[in-house]
């Protein structure tokens, strides 16, 4: 947020504000001409010894000297969304978390531990919504316990950049050794403008089930029994939501000219006004001629139908060509969830068992 040369300067920010989000600018004297003045905005997630650390939208930490500081002030605490549909984190958490099911779940407080035997961290991390009901140190030690009892590390999953996510707990877990692994973002953004892509050039095969062809596209190999229950794949969760008790999960297949090799895959789970996006695979030799578009909008036809009316999607921040090409679909990036790892687990576990996001 830029500060005014026009109004005088201040710092209005006090340790009483951690928690809070602000704004805040510094002065750097031996930055070159020009350059001296730098603008933070994030969460005030702490303020000790003379340091204010300030977690931004994205995640990243930043560490301000006190005394560099030359204004400052608390702002609201999330940025008026400009398009797309209106979600609060939680309403998306907790639609994000039924879209993507582990196969074992259990309450502590408002915490879910969640384990599928170690296929994606989404379906093998606690979701962290409101308060575990025992003090935080107890609350890790049971969250690792629960994870070790099935040979699993312990993971929690978090958010930073909307109204209502984690940037304090990400800040407690650093200190005490837990270390983020994986970033990315949750986009959202109206459903009906990718049911209105034209007729596509190519027949797009939705099915409640995902063959044998579906599951050789994906990129993730190897598939077990519980990856397949995780992906929804002939999961009763499809017959429950045709008579309204459950998500609707569907799979489409675009045929390429081997039967056994697709030309691009989709997966999506309509959940009330919610259709989520996921699996969407494109053969390599067939990126660039709109598959993605054609996988998406027969998916989006589908949700709309069963009455829903906002998309949601995942996307790695590394990941250039999906964020490029769900920014002109209309979507944009709602919030950045992160996966943080307890600090016992980084060397007893082999690795291979998280090493989907």
């Amino acid at each position: 947020m830029d500060f005014s040369s026009r109004i005088r300067l201040e710092v209005r920010v006090t340790p009483a504000d951690v928690g809070k989000r602000v704004s805040v600018r510094q002065l750097d004297e031996d930055a070159p001409k020009g350059e001296r003045f730098t603008d933070t905005v994030g969460v005030l997630t702490s303020w000790d010894d003379g340091v204010l650390l300030i977690t931004r939208r994205s995640g990243e930490r930043v560490r301000i000297p006190e005394s560099s500081l030359v204004a400052g002030k608390v702002v609201p605490s999330a940025p008026a969304r400009r398009r797309g549909p209106s979600a609060s984190y939680e309403e998306l958490a907790r639609v994000a978390a039924r879209g993507w099911q582990p196969v074992e779940r259990e309450r502590l407080g408002d915490w879910e531990l969640r384990a599928a035997a170690g296929f994606t961290r989404r379906a093998n991390s606690v979701l962290p919504l409101g308060d575990p009901g025992v003090p935080l140190d107890e609350a890790l030690s049971l969250v690792r316990d629960w994870y070790a009892a099935r040979g699993l590390p312990a993971y929690v999953q978090t958010a930073t950049g909307a109204e209502g996510t984690q940037e304090l707990l990400c800040a407690e877990l650093e200190g005490r050794g837990w270390t983020r692994e994986v970033s990315a973002e949750l986009w959202t953004g109206a459903l009906a403008p990718l049911g209105d892509v034209p007729d596509p050039a190519r027949p797009v095969v939705l099915s409640r089930t995902a063959d044998e062809a579906w599951l050789g596209r994906y990129q993730r190999k190897g598939m077990s029994d519980v990856a397949l229950k995780v992906l929804g794949w002939g999961s009763p969760r499809s017959s429950e939501a045709e008579s309204g008790g459950g998500p609707s999960v569907w799979f489409a297949t675009v045929p390429g000219a081997d039967p056994g090799s697709p030309a691009a895959i989709g997966r999506c789970v309509v959940d009330g006004r919610w259709a989520g996006f996921a699996a969407v695979e494109v053969d390599p030799s067939l990126r660039r001629q709109g598959l993605a578009t054609m996988v998406m909008g027969a998916l989006a036809r589908q949700a709309l139908s069963e009455g829903a009316s906002a998309a949601w999607l995942q996307v790695e921040t590394e990941n250039a060509g999906a964020r490029a090409l769900y920014a002109g679909m209309g979507f944009a990036a709602h919030h950045a969830y992160h996966h943080y790892r307890a600090p016992e687990a980084l060397e007893s576990d082999s690795g291979g068992r998280a090493g989907a996001r």
